[in-house]
C-alpha cells in the first residue's frame, strides 16, 4: 500500500495549521483605539503570534505562549495505538503464531521480498495487508480476525511479529513518509 491517504490527511492538517496560524498572525492586532476612548489611552495588546514558552524568558506581550516539548509529542500520536480488547488480542494470537512461522521460514530462507511476505501473510488467513519495504525489509500489518492488527517487520537479521490495535491514523502501519 503507498500511503496515499495518510499523506492526504497529513498534508490536510498541515495545510489546517498553517491557515489558522496565517489566520492569527494576520487578523489579530491590537487595532485602533475604541471610539470616545481618549487618545493617551493605549489599547491592552492582544496575542498575534505563538511563541514556545523558554524556562526563563519572559514573553513579549503579543505573544500567545505554548510548549514545543507537548506540541511535537501531539504531532506524533498518529503512531500511537488503540486499545486492543483482551477478546481481540487472544483471538489474533493463532494466526500472528503462524504469520511468524511462515515468516522466519521465508526470513532464513534469503527469497524475502514484499511479495513474499504478503503470500505468506495471506496464507494466515489474514486481510488487509499493508507493506512498506523491499528485499531487504519489510515493515507489514494486516487486519486481526476480530479487530485491531498482526504487524512487524521481517529482515535476514530481524523478525518481529505483535499484535495490537490500529494507529490513530487509521490502518495497521504508518503511511509512507512518516
Amino acid at each position: 500500500m503507498t500511503g496515499i491517504r495518510g499523506d492526504r490527511s497529513r498534508g490536510a492538517r498541515l495545510l489546517l495549521v498553517i491557515a489558522a496560524t496565517a489566520l492569527l498572525v494576520g487578523c489579530a492586532s491590537a487595532g485602533p483605539a475604541p471610539l470616545g476612548a481618549p487618545l493617551s489611552e493605549s489599547p491592552t495588546p492582544t496575542p498575534t503570534a505563538a511563541c514556545p514558552q523558554v524556562e526563563g524568558v519572559d514573553l513579549p506581550p503579543d505573544c500567545a505562549p505554548y510548549d514545543p516539548d507537548n506540541a511535537m509529542a501531539q504531532n506524533e500520536r498518529y503512531r500511537d495505538r488503540v486499545d486492543l480488547s483482551d477478546d481481540s488480542r487472544a483471538a489474533a494470537e493463532k494466526p500472528a503464531n503462524d504469520v511468524r512461522t511462515a515468516l522466519e521460514t521465508l526470513r532464513t530462507s534469503g527469497d524475502l521480498s514484499v511479495t513474499a511476505v504478503e503470500d505468506a501473510i495471506a496464507s494466515a488467513g489474514l486481510t488487509d495487508i499493508q507493506t512498506l519495504g523491499d528485499e531487504r525489509a519489510v515493515a507489514f500489518g494486516a487486519a486481526a480476525p476480530q479487530g485491531g492488527c498482526i504487524f512487524g517487520e521481517v529482515s535476514a537479521d530481524v523478525l518481529t511479529v505483535d499484535i495490537g490495535g490500529v494507529i490513530m491514523d487509521g490502518g495497521c502501519l504508518p503511511a509512507v513518509g512518516h
